[in-house]
């Protein structure tokens, strides 16, 4: 009885748009005073402050202000002209640029609000200029941006390895896998819509001398993932080590070589910065505390009495953490879901034989439905805010690609080789 109470508490929290820290923290304050009274409360406080005291976290404030800097300069425009001089020569190019230049930004940003934001500005007046309809564009930018959460540096992947103690550098080459997977998967619905409109190309396929000049234009921005992903594959750098080389990297180039940004301007970015990291941070202390809580109660072992008892296979669990990280991230944001479900689930899914990796690109998948899924969707409302846009038009145009994603999902939860063929490759040239 007392548990069910808890758990109505927390869901009205959530129904009467209580900050979400509060709804992570609430519950797990109130478990302590009706269970576990005899922890001393300073445990608490060690659990909420130690909990962020990890040093893989401190990539997330730098790959966010990295983020912000490109975003508020030159670079991401600079990476989307090159993607567009070489993919805007197909029929339906922009399309596909779109899809390419969200890669290209998510593997600076990690970030997909923000790779909504900055691919939004930029090329969704061209996709309408290249007669795709306003409703399939909105759904291609949201959706698209989806693969900044698998493409390295992935934050929810930072998150993911911090809460189970996975290798980020794994994680990151799981994610690149699985992201290109993704992109093909939405260059695909692309070239299907591309043919049912009769859409042409728009970029002369012949002006080679223009690929060129954009190409030398955006060397230095090409520079970005380059210095990110080979330093991190190569050994150069941790993950946390790249992510503040890329900090140096972009204040270098928006600041001494493209000068798009002055101090003004990096202080306002500073300040964005910090309002993001702020928030992500406050809910990673909450979600340290509901961790220790589900710990303490022995929640996952419970779990994996169950699934021992009732002889489950890991298809069927498999479906079930599916369905449930595919619910919460319809009414949570993407951070939250993770803090609640993997601490809850990962102990059961590596019982069952489970690779780590493989279960963090099944959670990054569902992470990455929930951001374009309906109602809470985070994408949704920032492309409506960023755009000017109806949410109303938006969620019409995310539909036929939450198919796609699902699709995408289902190879990835059932096919492990999808996500772990290369970590092992590049551990097998490690070794």
């Amino acid at each position: 009885m007392t548990v069910a109470l808890i758990l109505l508490i927390a869901v009205a929290m959530l129904v009467l748009g209580f900050e979400m820290f509060l709804v992570l923290l609430v519950p797990g304050i109130l478990a302590k005073m009706a269970f576990f009274d005899r922890i001393p409360d300073i445990i608490f406080i060690q659990k909420l402050v130690g909990g962020m005291n990890h040093t893989t976290l401190l990539a997330i404030p730098f790959f966010i202000f990295a983020a912000e800097i490109m975003a508020h300069g030159e670079i991401a425009r600079r990476l989307t002209e090159v993607v567009k001089r070489g993919l805007g020569r197909l029929r339906g190019g922009m399309g596909y640029t779109t899809v390419g230049s969200s890669m290209a930004f998510g593997s600076v940003s990690g970030s997909a609000p923000a790779t909504v934001a900055a691919i939004g500005r930029l090329l969704h007046p061209e996709l309408l200029r290249s007669r795709f309809s306003d409703r399939f564009s909105l759904g291609l930018i949201v959706s698209s941006a989806e693969t900044a959460l698998l493409i390295p540096p992935s934050i929810t992947l930072i998150i993911y390895g911090w809460l189970t103690g996975t290798s980020i550098a794994a994680l990151f080459a799981a994610g690149l896998a699985v992201g290109v997977v993704l992109a093909l998967a939405f260059a695909a619905l692309v070239a299907w819509e591309v043919r049912r409109q009769g859409i042409e190309v728009v970029v002369d396929p012949t002006d080679l001398r223009q690929g060129w000049r954009s190409l030398v234009a955006g060397g230095w921005a090409l520079g970005m993932p380059v210095i990110i992903l080979g330093g991190i594959y190569s050994g150069t750098f941790t993950p946390t080590e790249a992510a503040a080389v890329s900090v140096v990297y972009a204040l270098f180039v928006e600041m001494l070589i493209y000068r798009r940004l002055g101090w003004r301007g990096l202080m306002e970015v500073a300040r964005e910065s910090a309002l993001l990291v702020g928030v992500i941070f406050l809910l990673l202390a909450a979600g340290s505390v509901l961790a220790y809580i589900i710990t303490v109660a022995r929640l996952p072992n419970e779990i994996i009495g169950f699934l021992n008892a009732h002889d489950v296979s890991v298809i069927q669990l498999l479906i079930v953490i599916n369905i449930l990280f595919f619910i919460a991230g319809m009414f949570i944001d993407p951070n939250s879901a993770q803090l609640i479900l993997v601490p809850t689930f990962f102990p059961a899914a590596t019982a069952m034989g489970i690779d780590p990796v493989h279960f963090g690109m099944i959670v990054c998948l569902n992470i990455c439905i929930g951001m374009i899924t309906p109602p809470f969707g985070l994408d949704i409302f920032v492309a409506s805010s960023t755009l000017k846009r109806r949410v109303e038009t938006i969620i019409a145009g995310v539909w036929p690609f939450v198919a796609v994603n699902i699709v995408v999902l289902l190879l990835v939860t059932y096919v492990p080789e999808v996500s772990l063929f290369l970590p092992n490759l590049l551990d097998s040239l490690g070794h």
